[in-house]
């Protein structure tokens, strides 16, 4: 299978290593977070922290590409927290930032990275919308190092005096080309006009089309470039298939789907259709948990640990999941809405086929919706088989393992039941909570 996002040219020049893979001491790390690492089982590095490290090290600018599940958290992370190490901070004022697109990017980014930060004697945190103003600037009058935020909760902390970006001397971009398809670049250049000048600024991205390339033309000084896989890396590892199915069978045909074994995540496009699809598979005995923007962000941090524990096999999510998930062994992703946008199918597909696994993908096709699927793959550079499916087909039980439910009904999941048992931990539930986003 191949796929082919728009690139600029420099990025379309591969930067691949041409020796195997060295160790994390090689490249510059010091001894204790090599230690921490390999305490962890990271033991080799992933070819984009092979190219990057080294770079970030030494104080550059980079422009760096890889695909999901290619390692970037640790290979900016890591080398800038190094440079950290050298500095000490002051209340309100970190000295290094990252700016993810989505929630749940940032969690993970903050997740992956505390554990060596403590290695160093350094504070990292975040600031994401959905949670506590009130602890996020108590955390920042403590201090912190790094700061992992997304663009809008960062903006009304500094509008209420709460941080300071003044001595932020290495910026981060993760996820660039989502936090323009998101609307972010506005409020992304305001940020990066206010860390000191001169200072180190690291881009990652999977494309440069549109706003992403003046950004980077903007703010990067003369950037090292790394793209470690062309853009179909991962791709090759995925199956793509078009199921044709009727819209009277096809509740049936998704509830055999998620009743497989292994992790499945399934992408529809609104919020009240993601919690309509669990509740419908728990009535027939899977146990599914829902994903979108109008969950609180406690509810989304529990649901989404539930499936990376297993104790939610199914995940139901609308495409705010579709960037900033990282979750392993996601054997299957299901269309059941097809995406209308090529890069929506490639960043749900994403979520499959992570760091060399292989992986699933089906897309769900109504009959009036054919034409426009096709447009869409072909766009995508996806080129998938296509058959049909109704409810007992023998052919989705060889492909993924599908198979009927046992119809006896899972009436809630753990986080529905904890979020009803108490509404408010204070007390009864107020008409309005200020100063939550």
């Amino acid at each position: 299978m191949t796929c082919h996002p728009v690139l600029e040219d420099h990025l379309s020049q591969l930067d691949l290593p041409r020796t195997a893979p060295t160790t994390f001491a090689e490249l510059g790390l010091p001894a204790n977070l090599v230690t921490a690492l390999h305490r962890r089982g990271i033991t080799a590095p992933f070819p984009i922290q092979t190219a990057t490290v080294p770079d970030i090290l030494e104080g550059q600018d980079v422009l760096g590409r890889g695909q999901t599940g290619s390692g970037k958290t640790l290979a900016f992370g890591l080398p800038a927290l190094v440079r950290l190490s050298y500095g000490r901070t002051t209340p309100k004022r970190p000295r290094a930032l990252v700016l993810v697109p989505t929630r749940e990017l940032a969690m993970q980014v903050h997740e992956a990275l505390e554990p060596y930060a403590r290695v160093l004697g350094l504070e990292v945190r975040s600031v994401v919308g959905g949670m506590s103003f009130g602890k996020q600037i108590d955390g920042l009058r403590r201090g912190v190092d790094l700061l992992v935020a997304t663009p809008g909760r960062l903006s009304d902390l500094i509008g209420q005096r709460a941080c300071d970006l003044g001595d932020v001397s290495i910026a981060i971009l993760d996820e660039a080309d989502h936090m323009a398809d998101m609307g972010f670049l506005p409020q992304v250049r305001k940020l990066l006009d206010q860390v000191r000048p001169g200072g180190q600024r690291l881009l990652f991205s999977a494309t440069l089309d549109r706003d992403v390339d003046k950004l980077v033309r903007q703010y990067l000084s003369n950037p090292v470039t790394h793209s470690v896989a062309p853009s179909t890396a991962g791709f090759q590892e995925m199956d793509h298939h078009l199921i044709s199915v009727s819209a009277v069978d096809k509740v049936d045909v998704v509830s055999e789907i998620a009743s497989r074994e292994g992790r499945t995540m399934f992408f529809v496009r609104t919020k009240h259709g993601a919690d309509r699809l669990a509740k419908q598979l728990g009535q027939v005995g899977v146990r599914a948990g829902s994903l979108h923007g109008g969950k609180s962000q406690g509810q989304r941090t529990r649901t989404l640990n539930q499936f990376k524990e297993g104790a939610v096999p199914v995940l139901v999510a609308t495409d705010v999941a579709a960037r900033g998930i990282h979750v392993d062994d996601v054997g299957l992703v299901v269309h059941v809405d097809p995406p209308a946008d090529p890069k929506d199918y490639l960043h749900r597909a994403g979520r499959t086929a992570r760091a060399g696994e292989s992986g699933t993908v089906l897309t769900l096709v109504l009959p009036h919706q054919r034409h426009e699927v096709d447009q869409m793959t072909r766009k995508a550079g996806v080129q998938p088989t296509r058959s049909s499916a109704r409810p007992g087909d023998t052919g989705l039980a060889s492909l993924i393992g599908a198979r009927r439910p046992s119809g006896i009904a899972v009436l809630a999941t753990p986080v529905d039941i904890q979020s009803r048992r108490r509404p408010h931990a204070g007390g009864p539930r107020r008409a309005s909570t200020p100063g939550r986003r």
